[in-house]
């Protein structure tokens, strides 16, 4: 398991809180849940709803979309951000290729963050932004 203090180190790498200060990555880090996972295990699922946040501590994924792979992911990469936003359905299917570790914030907890710590709220904003794909 993770020790809060390497869960902050984690989590300032993750692009979409770099401009967090160390107080509100340790606040970000009290809720995030950490997994073991096994091979082959969907982290998200295409067209699904989207009901967390999840960053890639150990470990490797595919995304696939329509059934073909499109990324690769490693540790510090996330899924999950957009379809939490928006509300809509996952863009990907983020698969494990093999045992892999994970930090899970859910979206009540991605919420109360962006609810009750207004300055998290604009920072993740910010980041949100500019990951959002054209439509």
């Amino acid at each position: 398991m993770l020790r809060k203090n390497a869960k902050i180190e984690l989590l300032k790498r993750v692009p979409l809180f770099e401009r967090c200060s160390k107080n509100e990555l340790g606040q970000i880090a009290a809720v995030a849940d950490e997994l073991d996972l096994p091979a082959a295990r969907n982290l998200t699922r295409e067209g699904a709803a989207g009901w967390e946040f999840i960053v890639l501590v150990e470990g490797e994924a595919d995304v696939v979309r329509k059934g073909r792979v499109v990324n690769e992911l490693g540790p510090g990469d996330f899924v999950g951000e957009i379809a939490l936003v928006r509300g809509g359905p996952r863009t990907a299917t983020v698969r494990t290729r093999g045992p892999s570790r994970v930090l899970v914030l859910t979206a009540s907890a991605f919420k109360s963050l962006m609810r009750d710590v207004p300055s998290i709220q604009d920072k993740i904003l910010a980041a949100l932004t500019a990951r959002l794909p054209d439509e």
